[in-house]
């Protein structure tokens, strides 16, 4: 069985959804210089429109490989105008990466999103982005993400200790009674709570510096 999946970004508009495609797409070696949306030189930004106004307004496809796993990535618009654009995609995917705003925190058309991808069934991996600009703490952005989206919302960037895993067993009864008695949690058992859409891995970084984006990539392809 061939290992690829589709793959979208999604996010509330200035997210930095767009940067982080072309981060993804520029540590793969899919391209060779790392454009970006403020110099309007971004390689998935294509509309003279969009590099003017600095927004996403067509949903754009790539193909690039991350180690053993070929993924086609589809951008999406974050302007809440062009929402419609943005849940064509959602028909198709395997998997959603949504970028939240580290500065920002949850906002109204995050939310928004996050129900469409419910209601379509699509597993999520959540990124916090932008978080080397101002005062971000990642322990208070982390309980926004729960507090809106639910326990299920695990740190996968932080230390793999106890807490760690007692995070992932809570989200599954089966998984918690096999935890409970042998204190470990497999990736097949990982794998199986994301694809349930009963797990949802959280990472947090700048996609502008390519910080934490190997590690997203390192989580899907695992």
């Amino acid at each position: 069985m061939e290992n690829n999946i589709v793959l979208a970004m999604l996010a509330h508009v200035d997210s930095g959804k767009t940067t982080l495609s072309e981060a993804m797409l520029y540590l793969s070696g899919s391209i060779r210089k790392l454009g970006r949306v403020d110099h309007k030189d971004a390689f998935l930004d294509t509309y003279s429109m969009e590099k003017d106004r600095g927004i996403t307004i067509f949903s754009k496809q790539a193909m690039f490989g991350w180690k053993d796993l070929d993924i086609a990535l589809l951008d999406t618009p974050g302007h809440v105008d062009f929402s419609a654009e943005m849940e064509r995609t959602l028909q198709v995917l395997d998997y959603a990466v949504l970028v939240v705003s580290g500065p920002a925190g949850v906002q109204s058309h995050t939310e928004t999103v996050w129900r469409l991808l419910q209601r379509y069934d699509v597993p999520v991996f959540i990124f916090v982005n932008k978080m080397d600009i101002g005062d971000c703490n990642k322990e208070d952005i982390m309980s926004g993400i729960t507090e809106r989206f639910g326990s299920e919302c695990v740190d996968f960037s932080a230390e793999k200790n106890d807490t760690f895993f007692e995070n992932i067993a809570v989200c599954d009864e089966e998984v918690l009674e096999k935890y409970m008695d042998g204190g470990n949690i497999d990736d097949d058992d990982i794998k199986k709570l994301i694809s349930e859409r009963k797990l949802f891995p959280c990472y947090f970084g700048s996609a502008l510096k390519l910080d934490g984006v190997g590690e997203i990539l390192d989580g899907l392809e695992r």
